[in-house]
């Protein structure tokens, strides 16, 4: 008996729909989605590969994201060099800096959905 992993994330949002709509558009997640190789969605999940996650709480006064949010929204990515493109040419703004990679941990890109809630991609190291 035990935790087998993340069975959903809910959190507020002002609009609901739009949001949702956001995230499927750029991210390509969210109900009704599905990542490389997982099998054929419904209309309420999300299908992901598994892999490793991140459980940390940070401390109340942390600058790793937004003062004002509770949470930080981290995806594990592939091609996150092609996805901050599409990113970018859809007029969505993707900050990445040098001292956030590493060959250990891997490459790292930050963005804010439409109602400002930060999203970090995580594109794993090789194995």
């Amino acid at each position: 008996m035990g935790v087998l992993g993340i069975g959903g994330l809910f959190f507020r949002a002002q609009d609901p729909d739009a949001l949702s709509a956001w995230y499927r558009e750029h991210l390509r997640i969210g109900a009704g989605c599905a990542a490389d190789d997982t099998g054929p969605v419904d209309e309420w999940s999300w299908n992901t590969q598994g892999g490793p996650v991140v459980f940390a709480p940070f401390k109340a006064d942390t600058d790793y994201f937004a003062a004002d949010k509770q949470f930080m929204l981290n995806l594990r990515v592939t091609g996150l060099a092609a996805m901050i493109e599409a990113l970018t040419a859809a007029e969505i703004a993707v900050e990445t800096r040098d001292e956030w990679n590493s060959p250990e941990t891997g490459n790292f890109a930050r963005l804010h959905d439409p109602e400002g809630n930060a999203i970090e991609l995580w594109e794993v190291p090789a194995a």
